[in-house]
């Protein structure tokens, strides 16, 4: 059986056999245009490479329950940054590297006020990544998130900061300050992955999104996460200063600034005091002002 076309349509299919269409062509992007995507492309494809082989999964085993989430190893003879909440009161924890090895790691330490952990992986001459400088970033700049959402392992997002100085909640309450708002989209198991810059420097520990919101993510700044791991590598856990005590800020009289001779014109007022808190032990009360 043979198909039968009406003349116009003959005319058409003849006209493109030929070369010769009528039909207007696609305009194709300018020179310029294509080699901005071209170095877009290149710089992540960089990174990816750069940084990959050091992107560990992260398994938590709980009893008969188990999490899911992504590390990244920071110096050549094992040690890892993940999030708290993906390691903290895990009985066994299984790192895969990048060749699918699966290794068992320690928890070296963990510090849930900032939602970061340190582990330990059993091996040498391992690859690793460096820690940025989280205060040079940008708003705007590109930044690439790694990791291993919903199981599936090395996945690769890109975005760019939203923001730099967010604050957020830890699961303890304790507020997150200089959190990176970025729109690299962000999954279960993104957990404790790097958000890296377009030189392949971490900059942040993706550690939370925004349920049913698009493009927001949060990221704990590197910067931060440099001084958790000292801590956790010096002392086992985080010192963190405390005085015990709620306040607010109150203009002084000038009156009391001359009595006194005051150079700073506000002072801290204490609004309350933890009973047991340093502030209390050491004598201060409800009302004193803080001057120094």
């Amino acid at each position: 059986m043979f198909a039968s076309y009406s003349p116009e349509i003959w005319q058409r299919l003849s006209a493109d056999a030929d070369g010769t269409s009528s039909q207007p062509a696609v305009p194709r992007p300018a020179a310029a245009d294509l080699d901005l995507l071209d170095a877009y492309s290149r710089a992540v494809v960089s990174v990816v490479d750069q940084v990959s082989p050091a992107v560990l999964g992260v398994r938590a085993h709980r009893g008969n329950q188990g999490g899911a989430g992504t590390g990244f190893l920071i110096t050549s003879d094992g040690f890892a940054l993940t999030n708290s909440h993906v390691a903290h009161g895990a009985e066994k924890l299984v790192v895969t590297l990048a060749e699918n090895d699966r290794l068992e790691a320690e928890l070296i330490g963990d510090d849930p006020a900032t939602d970061l952990a340190l582990l330990r992986v059993a091996a040498r001459d391992l690859p690793l990544v460096e820690l940025g400088d989280s205060q040079a970033l940008r708003v705007g700049q590109l930044v690439i998130a790694m990791g291993d959402p919903l199981g599936f392992q090395a996945t690769v997002s890109s975005g760019i900061v939203s923001a730099t100085s967010r604050a957020m909640r830890s699961q303890q309450g304790r507020l997150i300050e200089n959190v990176i708002q970025h729109t690299a989209p962000l999954n279960p198991g993104n957990s404790g992955g790097p958000l890296v810059d377009s030189r392949g420097r971490v900059v942040g520990i993706n550690t939370a999104i925004i349920a049913m919101a698009q493009g927001i993510g949060f990221a704990v700044p590197a910067n931060t996460a440099r001084w958790v791991v000292g801590e956790l590598l010096t002392h086992g856990h985080v010192r963190r200063p405390y005085l015990g005590i709620s306040a607010a800020s109150v203009a002084l009289s000038r009156h009391v600034l001359q009595e006194l001779d005051l150079i700073n014109t506000h002072g801290i007022e204490l609004a309350a005091l933890d009973p047991h808190g340093p502030a209390a032990l050491a004598g201060l009360r409800e009302g004193d002002i803080l001057v120094a």
